[in-house]
């Protein structure tokens, strides 16, 4: 597992607001490891019909994955066009929790907090069978920690549709905003109310399927949605 402090480069400094940048590279894990869906920006098509695209994508972490800095895995349909134009290429993937509303005493200073983390790297299709298998397993159980085990085999038809894609977690940066609004002192002054409204994601209640009316909810399905409430 990579332990040394995040050095962000030329493409991961930030350029404003550089107070709230961390170098903690545990801290960035954490961001990942909480994350259910990142957005993964990519150059699609060639020459003057190339542009970019940013495409929802569920993503799994492996800290000690074989890439520089650990391993950030996603997936896809090998009959996805973005694959062809993303493999072997720079490509840049966010993850941002909104974490509450801001309001202050002028528009000019609401803001909101958050956890956004940026990483930045060229994507390696993953051949290996045994990472392979890992890494889509790593997917399950990043969404319901435990479930990948309950489940039964990938078949080799579902392994043939499926491309799995790992991004180094070498170049990445996170920013983090916390706390209230900063206002200036004169509107301080003037006596107007000013505060946060802190925001968190939450679980409902489990709804089984049709075929599993009757059956018990599993104890790994159970424990997400209470640690989601």
């Amino acid at each position: 597992m990579t332990t040394l402090p995040l050095q962000p480069t030329p493409r991961t400094s930030l350029t404003r607001s550089r107070h709230r940048a961390l170098d903690d590279r545990e801290a960035l894990h954490a961001c990942l490891r909480e994350a259910l869906i990142g957005h993964l920006g990519v150059t699609v098509g060639e020459g003057d019909g190339a542009h970019p695209v940013v495409l929802p994508v569920a993503v799994a972490l492996d800290e000690s994955g074989p890439d520089e800095g650990g391993t950030l895995y996603v997936h896809g349909s090998v009959a996805a066009g973005w694959l062809a134009s993303a493999v072997g290429r720079t490509v840049c993937l966010t993850v941002t929790h909104l974490d509450g509303l801001v309001l202050a005493r002028s528009g000019f200073h609401h803001s909101m907090n958050y956890r956004s983390a940026v990483v930045i790297g060229a994507l390696r299709r993953v051949e290996d069978e045994d990472e392979r298998l890992r890494a889509l397993d790593l997917v399950v159980d990043h969404l319901v920690p435990g479930r990948a085990a309950t489940l039964r085999p990938m078949s080799r038809k579902e392994l043939a549709a499926t491309v799995v894609l790992a991004l180094p977690l070498a170049e990445a940066s996170l920013k983090v905003r916390d706390g209230g609004p900063v206002d200036d002192d004169e509107d301080v002054a003037a006596g107007a109310w000013a505060g946060h409204l802190p925001l968190r994601t939450i679980a409902g209640d489990v709804v089984p399927d049709a075929h599993s009316a009757d059956l018990p909810v599993p104890v790994e399905v159970g424990v997400r949605a209470d640690s989601l409430r």
